[in-house]
């Protein structure tokens, strides 16, 4: 299958999904999350891949969704409410995607990763950030909650008191403070970053598929088993948030930079 904003590399049993926008650091557009979706859907068809990395082209991992996406900007203010909702759906669906890939999956997070970019890494196995990587979700300074049922999945790393400070405080966390908090599970190098979330695939890649696979997947049950029922409102509340006077401002500043 042939991708606009994605790169896929295979080796032996490991795949490497690079995000390709690097001259818009990697933001999320309509089209770019479908597309993720879609290379997931791929996985799980696909018997001989059994570790798949995550990172991203040039500087940054992902800046998170691109507020500047026509498709989107369309969508959020001539569409319907109901039109709108579903519309929104695609950012959760393509998170939940990640999640569910059945091969162990690696976020090699180089640069920034905030917003949808933290909420991909975070919904990976595994996270390892180079020494320049910091992550965060700015979702509150804009205004808006951190919805695409991510945040209990912040929590299970980092614990509820962390998780209510990177989220609601909304700062970049540099990658020491990340590792210590459990959010990362190594930090390295940046020029070794790849070379390391590949040495770590192969370790994973070289164990038991079937097992390995069925370990992750129970693992995923157990520490997700609340998950929609908790955030299944996520999207509504992002839609009540957009009517409020802080969105409004702060996504004004925001352009106004």
């Amino acid at each position: 299958m042939e991708y606009k904003y994605l790169t896929i590399t295979r080796e032996k049993h490991i795949a490497t999904v690079t995000f390709n926008r690097p001259e818009k650091l990697n933001t999320l557009n309509f089209d770019m999350m479908n597309e993720i979706i879609r290379a997931a859907d791929e996985f799980q068809k696909d018997e001989q891949t059994r570790a798949v990395i995550f990172t991203g082209a040039g500087r940054h991992f992902s800046g998170g969704a691109d507020l500047t996406d026509t498709e989107q900007i369309k969508a959020m203010t001539e569409s319907s409410l109901l039109m709108k909702g579903r519309h929104l759906k695609v950012g959760p669906k393509m998170i939940r995607a990640v999640y569910e890939i059945s091969q162990i999956t690696i976020a090699a997070v180089n640069g920034a990763a905030l917003g949808g970019g933290a909420c991909i890494a975070a919904a990976c196995d595994f996270r390892i950030g180079a020494e320049n990587c910091r992550i965060g979700y700015p979702e509150v300074n804009l205004g808006m909650n951190l919805s695409w049922g991510a945040l209990p999945m912040c929590v299970n790393l980092i614990g509820p008191s962390r998780a209510k400070r990177m989220v609601i405080l909304a700062q970049h966390e540099n990658a020491r403070t990340l590792l210590d908090w459990g959010f990362l599970d190594e930090v390295v190098p940046d020029d070794q970053l790849l070379s390391r979330a590949a040495e770590m695939a192969e370790t994973y890649a070289a164990q038991p598929p079937i097992a390995t696979q069925m370990v992750k997947q129970s693992v995923n049950a157990i520490s997700s088993s609340l998950h929609q029922a908790i955030m299944h409102m996520d999207t509504d509340q992002y839609l009540l948030a957009t009517y409020s006077e802080d969105f409004a401002e702060r996504i004004k500043a925001f352009f106004k930079k």
